[in-house]
């Protein structure tokens, strides 16, 4: 109990810093404000499905796009938040519909399934585009930055708390047996299926919402740009980097390479290239368990010791 109030009041001062940060910035660093919580809403959404799982998935640009679509044909059209609704809802209806074939197939082949179905997607939306004699669509009347970047902020926030609450929900519980053993998981009474799919139709609504936010933050729509297959491999990078599994996760791994990004991507993309994939190789061979599990592993270890020698003093 005293572990979840102080995990509470530490989100709550997170959020409160997040909050204000915005406000005490330019229009520069409200841009990569936006950013970094754009893709802490992504990764944590990611968790919520594939760090909960098991089921690594390379789908997620598709549910971005699809946001990112749906706003550049409604919008000035519908009230803003009509579209985002409508954009959250198809993302679900499309994932319920990819996910009831999808989810069956396990490990490689699943990763394989969902890189195809996002390319997929992608294709069809250019030929769309195409046979309207469009290339893009440009979208005026954005709202500002700051504007955006508290919106974006409300996703982040929604992401975390989805992946909090599935850590300590019944569902989570049934994702993890999923994870560590699915046949056993469908042997004690679980609805694999139907539990992986309520997982991955929760995870897909927040990129549809990010995808549509970011579109007007570009203020223009390019299928190509918005179905970029490297968006869901930046996903599970920061994912793994933060740790895929725990609320935390997501906040660090996205900060550390949006920061990362900062630094090297106006100035040398190769290099940032390098490094990300320098980064991946280093957390799956040295840190699988990601800088949460690291983090934590360094804390447990002096409160051990302590423990150990409070016996010993206790017994001599």
């Amino acid at each position: 109990m005293m572990h979840d109030r102080l995990s509470a009041v530490g989100y709550g001062a997170l959020f409160a810093a997040a909050a204000a940060a915005p406000f005490l910035t330019g229009v520069y660093g409200q841009g990569v404000l936006l950013q970094l919580y754009c893709w802490i809403a992504l990764t944590a959404s990611w968790s919520a499905f594939s760090g909960m799982t098991g089921y690594i998935s390379l789908g997620h640009a598709v549910f971005y796009g699809l946001g990112g679509y749906l706003l550049a044909l409604t919008w000035g059209g519908a009230p803003m938040g009509v579209i985002l609704v409508v954009s959250a809802a198809a993302a679900a209806l499309l994932a319920l519909i990819l996910g009831l074939p999808s989810l069956r197939v396990r490990g490689p082949y699943f990763v394989i399934l969902t890189f195809g179905l996002a390319e997929f997607a992608k294709y069809v939306i250019v030929a769309i585009e195409s046979a309207l004699g469009s290339s893009g669509r440009l979208l005026m009347d954005a709202p500002s930055t700051l504007t955006l970047c508290l919106a974006m902020l409300v996703l982040a926030v929604l992401g975390v708390a989805l992946l909090i609450w599935l850590n300590r929900s019944k569902l989570g519980v049934a994702l993890r047996a999923v994870r560590e053993d699915e046949v056993a998981a469908a042997t004690l009474g679980v609805a694999t299926t139907r539990v992986k799919l309520i997982a991955f139709v929760l995870s897909a609504m927040i990129p549809a919402l990010a995808g549509a936010i970011a579109a007007l933050r570009s203020t223009f729509f390019e299928p190509m740009q918005m179905f970029n297959p490297m968006t869901s491999f930046t996903i599970v990078t920061m994912a793994m980097i933060g740790g895929s599994d725990k609320p935390a996760g997501p906040i660090l791994g996205a900060l550390l390479l949006t920061l990362l990004s900062e630094l090297l991507w106006a100035r040398a993309p190769e290099v940032y290239m390098i490094a990300l994939g320098g980064l991946l190789l280093f957390f799956v061979f040295v840190m699988p368990e990601g800088l949460v599990g690291r983090l934590g592993r360094s804390v447990r270890k002096p409160a051990v010791s302590r423990s150990k020698a409070r016996t010993e003093l206790r017994t001599s």
